[in-house]
């Protein structure tokens, strides 16, 4: 079974959950797959002033908190003193693991989002948040999808990994999977962490572009930091709205890739008989990792 939301569809669903806020891209100029052209030209001195001080926050807050993979490939993209064309990047991408860039007005409809993924697109807002705004958006902006997305994209393992991910989303979509996928996405390519020689250290793009987190989630003692188990994570609720309670830690991205590779339809055929699990909770048995 297939499931389709129209544009008009999408839109009233997304101003009656999330507000005007939810509404700041311009829609009207997208395509059918929700992708708008990036008018890069547009871009004010003051925005890129903006981008400059949020990529100089972030990328000094990177070193012995980010994976090392995530602080190469940012290395490599060349994105630090404004905000980036996507073709260029696209360009440099697509050598590397044949993925693209695609812009795209905000949020879109999770079909399209993983129709997106299954190519091997990646859709990228393309509106960036107010000053006032510097520390906290409610929705993701270019800066959140451009600076904690895109370098783990190049690397070939992460990179296979979301494309299987959004053939997934789409399978989903008719098992009633959906809210487990969600958590899968969130405790991972939005909030992972990885375990790595060095110590712990994150990969998810909601850590490494926050200005707090970042650092909350691997030194604070609050938060659990448990061993990735792949229902585990799938029964786990999260919050939007504040530091996660909890965080599941990957050895590395094989891991992710080879322990999400099974069938997710009997998965989802279990899951759907217990109960979920709050954000704040430790099962017998588990292990808490200390902070580092």
């Amino acid at each position: 079974m297939e499931i389709t939301v129209t544009r008009e569809e999408f839109l009233r669903s997304l101003a009656e959950k999330s507000g005007a806020g939810a509404l700041r891209g311009d829609y009207a100029q997208a395509d059918q797959h929700y992708v708008v052209r990036q008018d890069w030209d547009a871009c004010t001195p003051q925005q890129h002033e903006l981008w400059r001080r949020l990529y100089r926050r972030q990328a000094a807050l990177l070193p012995g908190r980010a994976c090392q993979l995530f602080i190469d490939s940012l290395a490599r993209m060349d994105a630090a003193d404004g905000i980036p064309r996507f073709e260029r990047t696209t360009a440099a991408l697509f050598k590397a693991t044949g993925w693209q860039l695609v812009a795209v007005p905000g949020l879109v409809p999770d079909q399209v989002f993983f129709e997106h993924l299954a190519s091997r697109r990646f859709p990228v807002t393309v509106w960036l948040r107010a000053p006032q705004e510097f520390d906290y958006i409610v929705e993701p902006d270019v800066f959140h999808d451009f600076f904690g997305h895109v370098p783990l994209l190049f690397d070939p393992v992460f990179a296979d990994h979301l494309q299987a991910y959004g053939q997934g989303g789409l399978k989903a979509l008719g098992l009633g999977g959906l809210p487990y996928l969600a958590r899968l996405y969130w405790y991972t390519v939005e909030f992972g962490l990885m375990q790595s020689a060095q110590g712990l250290r994150a990969y998810g793009a909601g850590i490494l572009s926050s200005g707090g987190e970042i650092d909350y989630c691997l030194r604070s003692p609050q938060p659990r930091r448990i061993p990735f188990n792949l229902e585990r994570v799938m029964r786990t609720l999260y919050k939007i709205d504040a530091y996660q309670e909890t965080y599941f830690v990957i050895r590395d991205f094989q891991q992710l890739f080879d322990d999400t590779q099974p069938d997710f339809a009997p998965i989802y055929a279990r899951l759907q008989g217990l109960p979920a699990l709050q954000p704040d909770g430790l099962l017998p048995g588990e292990v808490n990792l200390p902070p580092q």
